[in-house]
């Protein structure tokens, strides 16, 4: 590993963590990214599943088939869009929130027996994130960011720039 390139660090360190995580989560009928929808849900509220998969930076298909594991455990429940009958709009329920709290302490479970301070890791973490999407990102995955994170401010992504 000492000649491990740091993106290499990085990225098997987040698999070794999401691994471990599902982990614990599967007793829940969760996983890492059914967690994800859950904290997206409960920070900007019911949304359609496209938004979702734009927001998480997933393929449509590979959305439904998360959606289809949290609505069978009753954390999250589906319904036609009043607007556009075509879109589904995705509410988390109370028994998603309930679970969601469980699922965010074994995450802390997870890194607790982990020697580092990991509040400095997580400092820095979103530090990468916000300079990555910034600087090296689709203006897609800068409007992500930006609605993800306050600190960011939002692109401009207009044809004319204005």
């Amino acid at each position: 590993m000492e000649r491990w390139p740091t993106g290499r660090l990085l990225s098997t360190a987040a698999r070794l963590v999401e691994h471990a995580w599902n982990e614990k989560l599967r007793g829940m009928g969760l996983t890492h990214a059914g967690v994800i929808v859950m904290e997206v849900l409960a920070v900007k509220g019911p949304t359609t599943q496209t938004m979702l998969a734009q927001i998480i930076q997933v393929q449509a298909q590979t959305m439904g088939k998360t959606l289809a594991r949290l609505e069978v455990h009753g954390h999250i429940s589906r319904t036609r869009s009043l607007s556009d009958r075509r879109s589904q709009v995705v509410s988390l329920t109370e028994e998603g929130e309930r679970t969601l709290g469980l699922a965010s302490r074994l995450e802390l479970e997870v890194l607790a027996p982990v020697p580092v301070d990991t509040e400095k890791l997580r400092r820095e973490l979103q530090a990468l994130v916000r300079e990555l999407a910034n600087n090296h990102s689709s203006d897609a995955a800068k409007e992500i960011i930006a609605a993800a994170d306050p600190g960011v401010a939002p692109v401009d992504i207009s044809p004319s720039g204005s």
